[in-house]
């Protein structure tokens, strides 16, 4: 059985996932809220993280990486200094690594990002679910949820949740 793939991310009201530098400094007052918005839950459930290399460098500042008990797979070209064991830094194309991950009897893979690995992911067919974590900020120009491309798609809203910091959760299903 084919991985079930969600696409989870917080981006701000106007569609950005972080700044024209990469910069996510504008989501940490969110942070403090003490809210979960489905992260713990995503967390819990996938057997498998996937990941761009921007993303992983974020991590690789950070000098520990935060879900060592779960397998992770970073997407990249370059040669990135590995941060635990249970990472695999591949080239592969994203219909290779789900092939890998059903192989593996993987059943659900959390999306980490970013906008053009998703779009990749996207324009292959390959995701099962989105759950966008909107954040009451409008950034004006940065890097968006998904790049430009990829084929029209509806989805179908399976959930909305508001919290009381302002933000709100949606979660959306293909039709």
């Amino acid at each position: 059985m084919t991985p079930e793939i969600i696409y989870y991310v917080a981006c701000s009201l106007d569609g950005f996932i972080a700044t024209e530098d990469g910069g996510v400094g504008w989501l940490e007052p969110f942070q403090k809220t003490g809210e979960d918005h489905g992260v713990g839950e995503l967390q819990a459930s996938a057997d498998a993280l996937l990941l761009g290399s921007h993303t992983y460098e974020f991590a690789l500042k950070l000098g520990a990486w935060p879900s060592p008990e779960t397998p992770s797979w970073v997407f990249t070209h370059r040669k990135l200094k590995k941060l635990h064991s249970s990472i695999t830094l591949t080239s592969r194309t994203p219909r290779q690594v789900v092939e890998l991950l059903k192989e593996r009897g993987v059943k659900r893979a959390w999306l980490m990002g970013g906008g053009k690995l998703a779009t990749s992911f996207r324009a292959e067919g390959l995701i099962s679910g989105y759950i966008l974590v909107i954040m009451p900020i409008i950034l004006g120009r940065g890097i968006p949820v998904f790049a430009p491309g990829g084929p029209q798609k509806p989805l179908v809203l399976e959930s909305a949740k508001p919290f009381k910091s302002g933000i709100v959760q949606l979660i959306y299903r293909n039709s």
